[in-house]
């Protein structure tokens, strides 16, 4: 139910003059009203800038008074990270006392340090190892079965620094080496599909076969101008095979392999929380996760 009354009433935003139904009405439309929201939250947060900048401006202003500085007040006058700080103490290049369990800076020294700098001096790059050893296109196609217009695209993608010399292109050895050994499966697979062979035994199109592919992460890998997924993983995701079983160590194969006293195998296994089942009166370590993080890494 609308109010009777009516006030003629001055619009705090824009100074016309409305009638108003309610004596708290302040403003004679929505627009005004958000209008002058927006304004007051402008204000607010401006209010809040000014009252962070004027408490660190006091701050720093009080901290230049002080003849003794602690880390956190050194690190608001130069504009620093405690680590950094702490870097500078480490290095004898600020001055400090300590006493128990408090760090002191002289004001005094951090000042002299300006007074009696050195010239800048500019950093040099590192000088990079130059590159000795390539493939020429030929050997990179040959070598892992990848097609002309293949190898280019990986090159553009990967940015294998190449030059020419005779009239062909040379890619350098250790780059092309490292993609496609980061390329292949972590795993020994050696019974492989192709695309043709997983559409006889399945009956799949091959739209099909790159979904499920995708979807299982089954491991494949490019062989000239086929691509080739494990035989194993693809059965597997099908239904079609049993996982296989997990291989275990004994405490003694495991000593002997890796060349190990039983405590520090016991170590190992606790710190690194590798998987470990019983079976008997045995304890039996799971063979991958002890290969993975004693056996010769990679890079």
């Amino acid at each position: 139910m609308s109010s009777n009354i009516e006030i003629i009433k001055k619009c705090k935003w824009c100074g016309k003059e409305f009638v108003a139904r309610k004596t708290t009405t302040e403003y004679c439309s929505h627009r005004c009203s958000g209008l002058a929201y927006k304004e007051r939250k402008r204000q607010a947060k401006l209010s809040e800038f000014k009252a962070e900048y004027s408490t660190q401006i006091e701050g720093k202003i009080e901290i230049e008074k002080l003849e003794f500085l602690s880390p956190s007040q050194v690190c608001r006058l130069l504009g620093v990270s405690r680590a950094t700080v702490y870097r500078y103490f480490a290095d004898n290049a600020i001055a400090t006392v300590q006493f128990k369990g408090k760090t002191l800076v002289r004001r005094q020294d951090i000042d002299q340090l300006f007074e009696n700098g050195h010239k800048y001096l500019k950093r040099e790059k590192p000088a990079r190892e130059p590159i000795t050893e390539f493939y020429t296109s030929k050997e990179v196609q040959e070598k892992y079965g990848v097609s002309n217009s293949g190898m280019y695209k990986i090159a553009e993608r990967e940015g294998w620094p190449k030059t020419q010399s005779r009239g062909k292109t040379l890619w350098s050895r250790s780059h092309v080496d490292r993609y496609f050994a980061n390329q292949q499966p972590k795993e020994e697979i050696n019974e492989w599909y192709t695309a043709a062979d997983i559409q006889a035994a399945y009956g799949m199109t091959l739209s099909a076969i790159y979904t499920l592919v995708s979807k299982e992460g089954i491991p494949k890998k490019k062989h000239g101008n086929y691509v080739m997924y494990s035989k194993y993983h693809f059965d597997l995701a099908k239904g079609t095979t049993a996982p296989k079983e997990p291989e275990y160590y004994t405490y003694p194969e495991a000593m002997e392999k890796y060349g190990l006293t039983r405590d520090q195998l016991h170590h190992y296994l606790k710190y690194h929380n590798i998987t470990r089942v019983k079976k008997g009166k045995y304890t039996l370590i799971l063979c991958s996760e002890l290969d993975s993080l004693l056996g010769s890494p990679e890079i």
